[in-house]
């Protein structure tokens, strides 16, 4: 595994954003549970409010901005599998 994986989030093909894959494992862990926390945190507030009109527009960019942290927050737990994968059982 390369020391630095891209995000699979990166807006265009020349990444810009990238993960350690050496950091201790609680470390990425922490990084993973941060990202997925935010975006479960918003989905909670939201769904706990009562009637939300809006156009097709700004769900669109909603589910965007949802979307960028939590595969982020993947990439990152698919960083720690193999991880820990490749350790001697």
């Amino acid at each position: 595994m390369k020391e630095y994986m891209a995000l699979t989030s990166n807006a265009d093909d020349l990444p810009s954003l990238y993960v350690n894959t050496t950091q201790p494992l609680h470390s990425l862990l922490s990084t993973a549970r941060y990202r997925i926390g935010a975006v479960t945190q918003v989905l909670e507030n939201l769904a706990m409010r009562g009637d939300i009109s809006t156009d097709s527009v700004i769900l669109s960019d909603f589910a965007l901005l949802c979307c960028i942290p939590l595969r982020d927050g993947c990439d990152v737990l698919d960083i720690v599998a193999r991880r820990m994968d490749a350790q001697p059982s």
